[in-house]
């Protein structure tokens, strides 16, 4: 349920044991620190630390899916219901913030897992904030807005950012207040208004939907390897973005959910080809 908030197995905003789930977060109050544990009875108990540990600690329902609702959701491809099988009891998680998140995807944009959890992990050490409290590693807070504008532009190149995503980042924290917003708008109205920023287009409005509220219809169109693997999985046959978005008509309000029972279900892409370079910003 939690997966999607960890960037690669070296976040620094993350730690995941056998029973609990650390996470380093930047609130409006300040950093804070959640753990989730659960007990040998299933409950989940929630402790926090730091300036923000009250507004954690009171969006904990949602993000383990409180208000998460699939009662509309029925699978018409094998695919589809396998994986729903597979993650029996899956809910969206919601983050309820966007400033995280949105970070984390414009790092993402038009470069590999790789690249961007490389730059996520830098920034988050060189300019966050270490995690308050008992951690059991050393976990650092993402930089909150002021901090992002602080940033000098031989520091964004020193941690590997081009210049287009530095200047989305720049802008996204002019008015991170305001982005805050579109978790109460929700769904496509939501994702409208994190549009208003240049720089930020349909896959970054998506990724950051999907977890700062669940939004499950928020497909992440314009991402390099989704339309093959629905296409495969579906289809038989890769598929461009419209075809995507044809495959997955039947889900509508639910398409993002589809996705994530795609990948419970064990379907990737295949790989017949050399991958994609991994460029390093720093040394250009």
């Amino acid at each position: 349920m939690l997966a999607p908030l960890r960037r690669g197995t070296g976040d620094p905003a993350t730690h995941v044991e056998p029973d609990a789930f650390w996470w380093a977060s930047t609130t409006a109050d300040g950093p804070a620190t959640l753990r989730l544990r659960k007990d040998a009875g299933g409950t989940v108990r929630a402790s926090a630390w730091g300036p923000g540990a009250a507004r954690v600690l009171k969006d904990v329902p949602e993000l383990l899916g409180a208000s998460d609702d699939d009662s509309g959701f029925v699978p018409v491809h094998d695919a589809v219901e396998r994986g729903r099988r597979a993650a029996r009891g899956l809910r969206l998680c919601s983050s309820g913030r966007v400033w995280d998140v949105l970070v984390a995807a414009v790092l993402e944009q038009k470069v590999t897992n790789r690249e961007a959890w490389r730059s996520w992990r830098e920034l988050c050490r060189w300019f966050g904030t270490r995690a308050p409290g008992p951690a059991p590693q050393r976990l650092w807070a993402p930089p909150d807005p002021a901090q992002v504008r602080a940033i000098r532009d031989w520091e964004w190149h020193r941690i590997g950012l081009d210049g287009a995503r530095r200047r989305t980042l720049i802008r996204a924290a002019s008015v991170a207040g305001r982005l805050e917003r579109a978790v109460e708008l929700r769904g496509a109205e939501g994702r409208r208004l994190l549009q208003l920023v240049p720089g930020i287009g349909p896959w970054t409005a998506a990724e950051v939907a999907q977890r700062a509220w669940g939004d499950p219809d928020a497909v992440s169109v314009g991402d390099y390897h989704l339309p093959t693997i629905v296409g495969t999985a579906l289809t038989g046959c890769p598929l461009d973005d419209d075809g995507m978005l044809e495959a997955l008509a039947p889900y509508e309000g639910h398409r993002h959910r589809a996705v994530r029972y795609l990948a419970a279900a064990g379907v990737s892409r295949q790989r017949f080809g050399p991958r994609l370079p991994v460029r390093d910003y720093r040394a250009m």
